[in-house]
């Protein structure tokens, strides 16, 4: 672990010098816009433009979707091309802020307007000093100040020249690197690890709960969704709403997510109220299988269906358990409506089979899947909570290790 005194140490006797960003690199330019040069998306063409999202962890990774041109363009960009190992790529556009340091000779691809190329000078500055510098709290907060536009956001590339940095000596620099790289390094493969682990224990809480609610048949009793509950016909003002109870199909997470705390709470009128163990469903697209199990009083729109159990038959969780399940959502789908936005169908969902086995049945089963659901999808007691903990970790060291007195210019 790195002490509080290590900085000390580092830096003892060092000069840390600030200047401004224009000063220590060559040049900082952006890419062009294709589009007014040539056909985008070509298949099977062998150049590509690198845009924001392709600047993902640091690095440069290609993906299905990066754009794709053709033989021209490709000429065009073998001839423009500049980009050299050791540049850094800053999104300066969109999510205003991802870097990656170039490591190999890049081979017919350059970037698309909005992605910013830094050459650092290198006799001054280590480019991957720079990197993990542009992602410190200090920094990241200083050009945050500049960012203009809505709804896209951009940080004018002069804004981005004029951004006062710390330079220590390269010597320094590089020994920052060697830690920050080797924390990059162990945060990656301890998070690979535990998304490896969460998807495991996903596996596994879906093959659980598949085995434990399949029932052959006059094994149990079979009722009609639409006999045991209802959709909820109550309604509740916008006064006893806020980001914690409000519940929109977009803070409802994928996957048997649950829910994430609302950007949007409405001002005014009524919505569709919930009350704690009733069932909500996301209604828009029932592929992303958007599912939570209420545990408070709140309200929601037209894009969530709200299941309240009426049945004394049904245990509340055993009843979630049963439409969380793969068979419920690939049922909704088969029955949904719309193309490229399909919605579940109301009516079709209420006669979806649900398996009746005795209170105490349910009731052990809801156990066992209690626990897989704990280290699934709790925040706080489950892996996703640890995997958070560790990057967090990461970025405590960064910016201890990237905060030097200011001095005055």
């Amino acid at each position: 672990m790195i002490q509080s005194n290590f900085m000390e140490k580092l830096l003892d006797g060092v000069d840390v010098e600030w200047k401004v960003l224009g000063d220590v690199i060559n040049s900082l330019k952006t890419g062009l816009n294709p589009r007014k040069n040539f056909q985008l998306n070509t298949p099977n063409a062998e150049g590509f433009y690198v845009t924001v999202r392709e600047i993902q962890n640091g690095k440069i990774i290609f993906l299905d979707k990066t754009d794709r041109v053709n033989d021209l363009a490709l000429e065009l960009i073998n001839n423009r091309s500049n980009l050299e190992i050791g540049d850094i790529l800053f999104s300066g556009t969109g999510t205003v802020g991802k870097t990656a340091v170039i490591e190999k000779q890049p081979t017919n691809w350059n970037i698309k307007e909005g992605v910013y190329v830094i050459k650092p000078k290198k006799e001054i500055i280590n480019s991957r000093y720079l990197s993990h510098l542009l992602n410190s709290q200090d920094i990241v907060r200083e050009y945050s100040k500049k960012i203009v536009g809505s709804p896209v956001v951009s940080l004018p590339m002069g804004d981005l020249k004029k951004l006062l940095i710390p330079i220590p000596p390269l010597k320094v620099q590089e020994e920052i690197v060697r830690i920050l790289d080797t924390f990059t390094e162990l945060t990656a493969e301890l998070t690979a690890e535990l998304t490896a682990e969460l998807t495991a224990r996903k596996k596994q809480y879906t093959y659980y709960r598949d085995k434990l609610l399949s029932y052959e048949e006059g094994e149990v009793e079979w009722k009609e969704l639409g006999e045991i509950a209802e959709y909820s016909k109550k309604r509740i003002g916008s006064a006893n709403l806020d980001e914690s109870n409000y519940v929109g199909v977009d803070n409802l997470l994928q996957d048997r997510a649950g829910k994430s705390t609302s950007n949007y709470v409405p001002t005014e009128g009524n919505s569709t109220k919930f009350l704690p163990n009733d069932i909500l469903i996301g209604n828009i697209r029932p592929y992303l299988k958007k599912i939570w199990h209420a545990n408070c009083i709140g309200g929601t729109n037209g894009d969530v269906l709200v299941i309240h159990p009426i049945s004394e038959k049904i245990n509340s969780k055993f009843l979630f358990q049963a439409l969380a399940d793969d068979r419920f959502f690939d049922y909704n789908m088969q029955h949904s409506k719309g193309a490229k936005m399909p919605r579940g169908n109301k009516d079709k969902i209420m006669k979806y089979p649900i398996p009746i086995p005795p209170l105490a049945e349910q009731e052990r089963i809801v156990s066992i899947l209690d626990k897989f659901d704990a280290l699934t999808s709790s925040i706080t007691e489950g892996l996703p909570r640890e995997i958070e903990l560790r990057q967090k970790q990461y970025e405590y060291y960064r910016n201890m290790l990237l905060s030097f007195p200011k001095q005055e210019v």
